[in-house]
């Protein structure tokens, strides 16, 4: 019997998909220092079913992105299965991933996303769809708690009897948006309903409040988003257990994801690196406005690299003793 891509027999350190953010250079540089998982940005099933170039670049995957698993959002049964189709053929691709929690207008306004929580029938025949037509290994499901009220021992049982291999659950309803407070208790709650493996998100900001959520609901792994913007390092430390990094370490995952980005984009790669270092020099480093002003004028791949690399040398850091 082939082994599955996934192992839950430890708990599995999964990065979130983000509009925008997480694209292939994001997500292979947490791969290589310590992620278990890795999703694509989330991507329509109709743009999927009429060829979108934007979309089928989306899907592409770093080597380093095993296992790997590609996100789609969808209301309709019948294009959510011409997009497994088309998934189908592109090899890479461990899992595919139904979107029902993402609470952002423009989706929910299509009945995806979070709408589909207030349509569980409806949706527990799309994961059936995409569990019959899909040719990959696990078929998942990122769900919250409830659209208005929260639901979530009824709509984990909809996912897991309609086929999903496992879930993860952001601990919020659609109206709580981003602001509210997670409900952790709802997620242990859906940990000791069903009978494959749940992973938790929501506001998971650091390695402690990680240990905390695993401990809390009996999870079987955390699902990190926002919080790894600007402190990917979070995978490094759940991977090998340590509450601090190693400015060193942080040195070296920056500059990694700045390589990352220029192979991925080529020069262009050094404009939009900016946005990602102006939330890494965030991080206590001295002359962190001064350096934000240099490297808004820096086009040159060569200088901006140069750049980076004395400013995040380790004695930068405020409160550093000079050596």
């Amino acid at each position: 019997m082939k082994k599955p891509p996934l192992d839950f027999s430890s708990p599995v350190n999964v990065l979130a998909p983000l509009a925008g953010l997480t694209d292939l250079p994001f997500r292979s540089v947490v791969k290589k220092f310590g992620a278990d998982l890795t999703v694509s940005e989330m991507i329509s099933s109709n743009a999927l079913v009429h060829n979108s170039k934007k979309s089928l670049k989306m899907v592409e995957k770093s080597p380093l992105e095993t296992p790997y698993s590609v996100q789609i959002a969808g209301s309709d049964a019948e294009i959510v299965k011409g997009a497994v189709e088309i998934l189908n053929g592109i090899d890479g691709i461990d899992i595919i991933d139904l979107n029902c929690g993402c609470p952002v207008p423009k989706v929910v306004s299509h009945g995806s996303g979070s709408s589909l929580l207030k349509d569980l029938p409806k949706m527990g025949r799309i994961i059936e769809t995409i569990k019959k037509y899909s040719n990959k290994p696990l078929t998942s499901v990122k769900v919250r708690i409830g659209f208005e009220e929260k639901r979530p021992v009824e709509i984990a049982k909809v996912c897991e009897d309609s086929g999903a291999d496992f879930i993860a659950v952001h601990g919020r309803t659609r109206a709580g948006k981003f602001k509210s407070e997670v409900d952790y208790d709802a997620i242990k709650l859906i940990k000791e309903s069903v009978n494959i493996p749940v992973i938790a998100n929501g506001d998971i900001t650091d390695y402690k409040k990680a240990e905390w959520v695993l401990k809390h609901t009996g999870a079987d792994g955390v699902m990190i988003g926002r919080a790894a913007v600007g402190n990917p390092w979070i995978f490094y430390q759940l991977k090998h257990g340590k509450s601090h990094i190693d400015p060193h370490i942080k040195r070296q995952i920056v500059l990694e994801h700045f390589d990352q980005m220029l192979d991925f984009y080529g020069e262009y790669g050094v404009v939009l690196f900016r946005k990602h270092l102006h939330t890494y020099s965030k991080a206590g480093y001295s002359g962190a406005s001064a350096f934000r002003d240099r490297i808004n004028r820096i086009t040159d791949p060569v200088s901006m690299r140069e750049e980076i690399s004395r400013f995040f040398e380790p004695e930068n850091i405020i409160g550093a003793k000079a050596s």
